[in-house]
């Protein structure tokens, strides 16, 4: 159940209890197994971030605003095990933020806060913080990102190889496990133009998690899946959410994934202006779903 909340109760809801997936959904939700899911410590915290974009002729133009992401404030911080949706017109802001909380974007003003240490933009290398983001964030994006004369195999491979933390056959062994979970077993040695668009999204999850890392972000990564795969891809998402504790932070458009989610941010003119927690995780049930979608654009 999707629920609009104040500050207090989500604090209470995100921090203090666990969250239980059940059955039931938007558009003939299906459901997954009861699973208890406690939270952990916050990974993720923010403190009054801004960021700015400046024009041609020395106009700044704001693309976030005051964004608060901490015990104590309107939203709470993002805490380990949280499936978190951010959500907003075009424009709005979301894909800045993703941006910022991965490191590939430093704010004009603010602090982070990741893992418990505070990420000083100013003063950290960019290799320092290539470094963090290969060893602790993996990123899904809406385009694949996918390496075209690298197979599937390969491509998974590939950050544990840049890590170079793990011997070849260990580095082998987790790319296998990888693909074989999100059901690739025999797709393993075929280049990426050789995959369907799902089949190329799933093997960009399996690389993100490549390296263990602590959190996932996704931006968009449905964005250009057709609605069976876009089922499937937050199918998988929130397995691996649940039964693997990862840490998701997904930027949509698709009002209608909503249910995936532990908690849903919603941003306009780059603020925070709004959040909604579901106290049950749920999948949507494809067939029922795809009737749905039939019949709303059948009114």
């Amino acid at each position: 159940m999707l629920t609009p909340v104040s500050a207090l109760e989500a604090a209470a809801l995100v921090a203090g209890a666990p969250v239980v997936a059940a059955s039931g959904g938007a558009g003939g939700g299906g459901g997954t197994d009861a699973i208890t899911k406690p939270l952990g410590d916050a990974v993720i915290e923010v403190f009054g971030v801004n960021k700015s974009y400046t024009l041609v002729g020395g106009e700044a133009v704001p693309a976030l605003r005051d964004i608060q992401l901490y015990a104590g404030s309107d939203f709470a911080p993002i805490r380990r095990g949280e499936f978190v949706m951010i959500r907003g017109p075009s424009g709005g802001g979301k894909t800045t933020l993703l941006n910022i909380l991965g490191t590939i974007d430093a704010p004009t003003k603010g602090r982070v806060r990741l893992f418990g240490d505070m990420i000083d933009f100013s003063r950290t290398s960019d290799a320092a913080l290539a470094d963090l983001r290969l060893r602790r964030i993996g990123f899904v994006f809406q385009t694949f990102n996918l390496l075209a004369t690298l197979s599937a195999f390969e491509n998974v491979e590939l950050p544990m190889s840049i890590l170079a933390k793990a011997p070849a056959k260990e580095r082998a062994a987790r790319a296998q496990t990888l693909l074989r979970m999100v059901g690739l077993e025999d797709r393993m040695s075929h280049l990426p133009s050789e995959l369907s668009g799902g089949e190329q999204q799933r093997v960009t999850i399996a690389r993100a998690l490549a390296n263990a890392p602590d959190v996932l972000l996704l931006d968009e990564p449905t964005g250009d899946l057709d609605t069976r795969n876009t089922v499937a891809i937050m199918d998988l998402l929130l397995k691996i959410n649940q039964t693997q504790g990862m840490t998701c932070v997904m930027v949509t458009h698709n009002a209608d994934l909503e249910c995936y989610a532990d908690r849903i941010l919603y941003v306009a003119d780059g603020r925070f202006v709004g959040q909604a927690v579901n106290t049950v995780q749920t999948r949507l049930e494809v067939e029922a779903y795809i009737k749905y979608l039939n019949s709303e654009a059948n009114m």
